[in-house]
């Protein structure tokens, strides 16, 4: 598992900007987003307890759902706060799952593209630290409001570096990076609140009934 990060991703890099130069950023970005994103699969395939897997599959249809139910209100979405969730009573590697497919699932019907590595990931990430993170989140609701808060700004950074390098001609520029933060702040804003919405709604109704399947399941 670790040979992928250790030893593919570097050599994606090199090859990808010795061969094509400043041209390869926007394909040597998205080979780096997928091959961070293999690891999870690869190790989540041995898994033994199927029931584990239902729930996987139940808790992306719930994302993907919740995304395609709020697609007319722009940024406005529960994916987060669910795969933040999945995170927290699941596990880390359960929670990087959820965001990474929940991306790649909801993308067959908004459009996938180069920017779905990306999505993959920055949910995909946001699941894994909430894992990390899952005892302090469970007990405290203020360190969940502003780790949902920090949720937000980190998914709409990780998709502006795919803004920058998709309109600057592959190359990544730091200053049209700063451009481009400054004028996603509202975005990152509506995000933020988004999160923190969809948390404080879903947490008291997840928490106790995903503790109970848990216990029931041996998960």
């Amino acid at each position: 598992m670790y040979v992928i990060s250790l030893i593919l991703i570097p050599i994606v890099i090199l090859l990808g900007t010795a061969t094509f130069g400043k041209q390869s950023y926007p394909a040597v970005s998205c080979a780096v987003a997928l091959l961070a994103c293999v690891p999870f699969f690869l190790t989540f395939e041995r898994e033994k307890n199927t029931r584990k897997i239902v729930f996987l599959a139940v808790m992306v249809a719930l994302s993907v759902a919740g995304r395609f139910i709020f697609a007319p209100v722009q940024f406005f979405k529960p994916v987060a706060a669910i795969v933040i969730l999945a995170g927290m009573y699941f596990g880390a590697q359960f929670g990087f799952l959820t965001g990474a497919l929940s991306a790649v699932v909801s993308d067959f019907y908004f459009g996938q593209g180069p920017w779905t590595p990306f999505q993959m990931f920055s949910w995909g990430l946001i699941g894994l630290l909430a894992g990390l993170l899952s005892s302090r989140l469970i007990r405290s609701k203020i360190l969940l409001i502003i780790f949902g808060a920090f949720s937000g700004a980190l998914f709409s950074l990780i998709m502006d570096v795919w803004t920058v390098l998709s309109l600057d001609g592959g190359e990544f520029n730091l200053s049209r990076f700063s451009a481009a933060v400054a004028t996603s702040l509202p975005i990152i804003g509506i995000y933020v609140v988004s999160n923190i919405i969809f948390l404080l709604i879903l947490s008291p109704l997840f928490g106790k009934k995903i503790e109970r399947i848990k216990t029931k399941y041996g998960i």
